[in-house]
């Protein structure tokens, strides 16, 4: 009788109860930016440490990224990028105000938002108070949530860091 009403329990459970918090590996990013952005920060947190690499981001992401930081110009630069690719700049300050926010997943990916102000220490302009938003495509590999792309709009565009890590893969 037992495991009829825990069999009956688990029927019941929505199902996303069942999958992957897509919103995980997405605060983990985003309390690595937070860190490296605050008023005193401590020792730089890397996005896509070795450690980062193999527990937050897709199988095929992270084979990515190391085929990139293997590029010479990456090599040379210590990393396949010149800015921050989480906050989308190379200036910035403290991240004030981040909320992290899952959309349905669609066809197997799930986009989080992670929505923030980022500028506002440079004065109290609407330009500098306005709200930056990242996109992380999430995914579920192995039965975790990792994250498999991620994208910031540049330009009407949206950049994905997938596709710049293969531009680069593909200029060397």
């Amino acid at each position: 009788m037992k495991t009829f009403w825990l069999l009956a329990a688990v029927m019941v459970l929505p199902v996303q109860a069942l999958a992957a918090d897509a919103t995980a590996p997405v605060r983990d990013v985003m309390a690595a930016a937070e860190a490296n952005w605050a008023e005193n920060p401590g020792d730089y947190q890397d996005y896509f440490s070795d450690k980062r690499l193999a527990s937050l981001y897709s199988a095929e992401f992270a084979a990515l990224y190391r085929k990139a930081a293997d590029t010479p110009s990456a090599k040379e630069m210590g990393s396949p990028f010149d800015w921050d690719v989480i906050v989308n700049g190379q200036d910035g300050c403290p991240l004030k105000n981040l909320s992290i926010e899952a959309a349905r997943p669609e066809g197997g990916v799930t986009r989080v938002t992670a929505k923030f102000q980022g500028l506002t220490c440079f004065g109290t302009d609407p330009e500098y108070q306005a709200y930056s938003e990242t996109y992380f495509n999430v995914i579920e590999e192995k039965g975790r949530a990792v994250i498999d792309d991620i994208q910031t709009p540049m330009e009407n565009e949206l950049l994905s860091i997938r596709n710049e890590l293969t531009a680069q893969i593909s200029s060397q």
